[in-house]
């Protein structure tokens, strides 16, 4: 199963998810599907905003955990 790290990444960078959306160019919903690790998948386009915004690394939002799901 792979983990959404979104919360823990926006706390780290003393962010908001509504600042997150803005600068990624998304809407807030779409965002906390994504947090709640409800998506089906993530464009490398959006991971790519969302690494810039955040100045981290895909490894620091994506986790992969062995069995679960």
């Amino acid at each position: 199963m792979i983990k959404v790290n979104l919360d823990l990444m926006l706390v780290k960078k003393e962010m908001s998810s509504k600042e997150l959306a803005m600068k990624v160019g998304i809407t807030q919903a779409n965002l906390s599907i994504l947090k709640t690790g409800k998506a089906r998948g993530i464009r490398f386009e959006t991971l790519d905003k969302i690494c810039s915004a955040l100045n981290c690394q895909p490894g620091d939002i994506l986790e992969y955990v062995e069995g679960r799901g």
